[in-house]
């Protein structure tokens, strides 16, 4: 259904240019040992994740929105929706952030790299 939009390789981290595969080389975030791991190109389209060396220090940027996002909505759920006290909703803010850790950096650079490159119908064999 939203395969060709930004929003599907982001939230898929598949290959921008094709969104045939995946970026990743372990597609679960949570093998800490491989979260930042990316293949050289997409093996569909030959499209290059790393535009050049050192490019995605960039997505520590957007990394930094996105977790004041989740801290925000923690922070909403905890002290506004469910009337904790300011320590838990501070604990419930922590935890979010170091539970869903590989996911927000995983995100970070599907957002930066969406940045730079767009879908390419023609690639997509039918």
């Amino acid at each position: 259904m939203l395969k060709g939009t930004k929003i599907y390789s982001i939230f898929t981290g598949s290959c921008p240019k094709c969104h045939q595969e995946s970026m990743y080389q372990t597609k679960n975030p949570y093998v800490l040992s491989d979260v930042l791991k990316i293949n050289d190109h997409c093996s569909h389209c030959e499209t290059r994740y790393r535009l050049e060396p050192s490019f995605f220090y960039g997505s520590m940027y957007v990394s930094y929105g996105v977790g004041i996002a989740f801290a925000v909505a923690a922070f909403i759920i905890s002290y506004v929706m469910l009337e904790t006290s300011l320590l838990t909703a501070f604990l419930s803010i922590v935890g979010t952030l170091v539970i869903l850790g590989p996911i927000i950096m995983r995100l970070s650079r599907n957002i930066w790299i969406n940045l730079f490159m767009s879908y390419d119908k023609s690639l997509v064999k039918k």
